[in-house]
Order: structure tokens, then C-alpha cells, then sequence
């Protein structure tokens, strides 16, 4: 018997990994001086204006050779509740604690626990959505996902009505989504939240929400949602509504390599995850976690929140601003997350595809994202249908203001000269 072809299976990359890998075959490393990263799907980590001191140095103590919980060490999970019952739970009943609460390694370590732990029930995913769910949606057997199309011609938005009919009509027992969205920046918000949790309490769904990106808001929404955004806000009952939230230190504190998220729900759930994670990650970096704690302060995480909108704030607009210039379409600006979900219909023609886009943006020192790796499509089901998606790139604004200005500098020679 052939090992690599009977016994284990293709693992394919995740689609922001595919587009890395190839830049790198062609000299890309990070912090290469002549490369413009806007493929990045991380902000830059350095300090901001307005940000507090970054941690430098991590203090090892020696009970933290030890094995943390699976779960999570107790101080971190109080610091995570804390947090949320500061700023969206203030003067309601039901308060998150530390059992509300289980602390990964990583955002992805998270939604694997939660997929994990899901039973024989249909998971509807909105189009478009991160790369990393597809895999992610595919590799656990006991439910069924199912895609729900969001339409360009309307901000790839979703109603309360849409979503209804999704649910009913589909028979949906979970809804994933990030929100803010990666890519296109859209925000589910306000009202339209608020009745997303209600609705799916009614029906007993499962809303999981990934919302890695609840500090990065713009214009309006950050005026009526800042310094933070968080369905938390529209839970009655912790113990009770079928809320799932997912977020971490990688995207809204700027830590990346930390690898370090939480899950907040109800008990019965975050007892389940402790459960999955016993057997699939093993539990989160005992050293990490002590260090984290003090990130979690109120005050000191919403000093962070202001300072990463007042600086994405500029780099979103001058990205859309130069983006139009050179002729692609941005029909949609982003009012979260740092990403511009560009249309390319309008370019020269051997650039209105996104593949070929990407690969002549390689031979710039630039990298971007194709559209098509955001029209999460797992288990391949969809294979005779070519992805709406191919006239799209995403380009993110999560580097340096200089870094961004280079790449886009380089894009727009690329246009100009096809």
C-alpha cells in the first residue's frame, strides 16, 4: 500500500497560506524591504499614536512550567467576563463569569473546539467569509454546512427578513459568520443585531460570531458602537441565549504571535469546549495567559481600541481613495476590519481576474488576495460552479501606513502599464 496516497489525505492550505507560500517561492519574507504585504490578514504590531507602552518582556514564574487548565487559567477567564460585562452588560441582570468563559490557543484552536462539540444540525455560512472556515466546516462530519449568499449590489449585507427565511426554511441549528466581516468590512449592528440574537433565540440557533475585529470600527458605526462591538450587548440571559462568541489578542489587541483567544457562552457550552479542547489542542500557554491578564483591564483595552481606529481609520480612507483612482471598484467601503473587498470588472482585461491579478501583483514585490478564496466552498460541493468572487481582491490595510503606501504605488503602476 502507498502511504501518501491511501492511508492520509490531500490537506489542502487555507487560502491566505496559499497566497504566502507562493510569495515566498518568490523571495517574500516578513520584514523584507522590498516587499508591500497587503495580502496580510494581521495589523501591525508596533506601537500607535495614542496606544499604551506594547509588553516587551514576559515575566516566567515557576508554576507556570506546569500544565494550565484545559480550559483556561481562572484569572484570565474573570479578566475576559469582566471585560464584557463592563462594556456592553452594565445594569443587566445576567453577567457573564468565569465559567461563561474558555481561553485557546488561537482563534482557530476556538472554532475547531466549537465545531467539535456541534451536533447533526445544518450550519448555514455566509458568502463571502474567512478563508479558514472552509476546511474548518469540512473536516467535522456530525453537521451539515450550508452556504447563505450575501449579494454585492447590497453591501454583501444580510436582513433580519433574509435570515429568517434562511433559518426556517433551511433548517438551520447554527449560523457562523465574522463580524465585522472578513473581507468585505461589512458590520452586522444596532438593531439589525439585536434582532439576529433574538431570532435566534427564538429558534433556538446557534449564532457562533467571530469578532476578532470588534475594534475596528469606522465613521458611523464607531460613533454609535465604538470603542468596541460585541453581540454581548443583545444577550438576556448568559446561561440561556444560544451566543457564541469567539476573540482574542491576534486582531483587536494586536498580538498575533501570542496565539491566545476566548470563547464566550453559556456554561453548559464552555464546559463542552473544555472537553473538545482536552483532546484537540491540549489548552493555551500557561506563561501567556498570566502575561495577558492586564491587557484585559477596561480602560487599558479601550485606550487600545481608540488609538487602532484613530490610525486604520486613515490608512481605510486613503486605500479607497487610491483604489478608485486606479479604477477598481469599492462599492462597498469598509465600516470594520481592515480590508478592501475590491471589484477589478473595470481594469485592463488580462487584470479582471483575480488569480491573475494576484500573480502579476507577485511580480510587483506586492501581494494581495484573489476573491475566490473567500467563497468558502467546503467539502467542494459547489465544484461545477465558477466562484461569483473571480473579479475580486481583497487588500488590507493592516501594515504600516508605509508599507500600504508602497504596495498601493506599485498597483497602480501595474494598471497603468497593462
Amino acid at each position: 500500500m502507498d502511504a501518501e496516497t491511501s492511508v492520509f489525505r490531500p490537506v489542502p492550505r487555507t487560502g491566505v497560506i496559499y497566497v504566502m507560500t507562493r510569495a515566498a517561492e518568490l523571495g517574500f519574507h516578513y520584514g523584507h524591504p522590498d516587499w508591500a504585504n497587503l495580502g496580510q490578514g494581521a495589523p501591525e504590531t508596533g506601537p500607535l499614536p495614542g496606544s499604551l507602552p506594547r509588553i516587551e518582556r514576559i515575566e516566567l514564574d515557576a508554576r507556570t512550567d506546569e500544565y494550565g487548565p484545559v480550559g483556561g487559567i481562572r484569572e484570565l477567564r474573570e479578566a475576559v467576563a469582566h471585560l464584557y460585562n463592563t462594556r456592553f452588560r452594565k445594569g443587566m441582570a445576567s453577567q457573564y463569569t468565569a465559567d461563561n468563559v474558555a481561553i485557546s490557543p488561537g482563534g482557530r484552536a476556538g472554532l475547531t473546539r466549537i465545531a467539535a462539540a456541534l451536533g447533526p444540525v445544518n450550519l448555514g455560512h455566509l458568502l463571502p467569509d474567512y478563508t479558514a472556515y472552509e476546511e474548518l466546516l469540512d473536516i467535522f462530519k456530525a453537521f451539515v454546512p450550508l452556504p447563505v449568499v450575501t449579494e454585492q449590489q447590497e453591501g454583501f449585507a444580510l436582513t433580519t427578513d433574509q435570515l429568517r427565511k434562511e433559518i426556517v426554511g433551511r433548517g438551520l441549528g447554527a449560523l457562523l459568520l465574522s463580524n465585522p466581516c472578513n473581507p468585505t468590512g461589512h458590520v452586522v449592528r444596532g438593531g439589525a443585531l439585536r434582532a439576529w440574537v433574538e431570532l435566534c433565540r427564538k429558534h433556538g440557533v446557534a449564532l457562533i460570531l467571530d469578532e476578532f475585529y470588534a475594534h475596528y470600527l469606522y465613521g458611523e458605526v464607531l460613533r454609535a458602537d465604538g470603542p468596541a462591538l460585541s453581540a454581548a450587548r443583545y444577550v438576556e440571559d448568559v446561561d440561556h441565549d444560544p451566543v457564541v462568541i469567539v476573540d482574542g489578542l491576534t486582531k483587536n489587541w494586536r498580538y498575533p504571535g501570542w496565539r491566545l483567544s476566548w470563547t464566550v457562552g453559556p456554561k453548559w457550552l464552555i464546559e463542552r469546549l473544555a472537553s473538545a479542547g482536552s483532546f484537540l489542542d491540549g489548552g493555551p500557554a500557561h506563561p501567556l495567559q498570566r502575561a495577558a491578564v492586564p491587557l484585559l483591564d477596561p480602560a487599558r483595552a479601550d485606550t487600545e481600541a481608540r488609538a487602532i481606529q484613530q490610525a486604520f481609520s486613515a490608512k481605510r480612507d486613503l486605500v479607497v481613495e487610491r483604489l478608485r483612482s486606479m479604477g477598481m471598484g469599492v462599492d462597498v467601503v469598509p465600516n470594520g476590519a481592515f480590508y478592501v473587498f475590491a471589484s477589478l470588472d473595470d481594469l485592463p482585461e488580462p487584470l479582471r481576474d483575480g488569480m491573475a491579478f494576484f500573480e502579476a501583483a507577485l511580480r510587483r514585490n506586492v501581494v494581495v488576495v484573489p476573491g475566490e478564496f473567500f467563497d468558502i466552498n467546503p467539502g467542494k460541493r459547489r465544484s461545477h460552479i465558477p466562484s461569483r468572487l473571480k473579479s475580486h481582491v481583497r487588500i488590507s490595510f493592516g501594515p504600516s501606513i508605509d508599507a500600504v503606501q508602497l504596495g498601493l504605488d506599485r498597483l497602480d503602476e501595474l494598471i497603468r502599464t497593462t
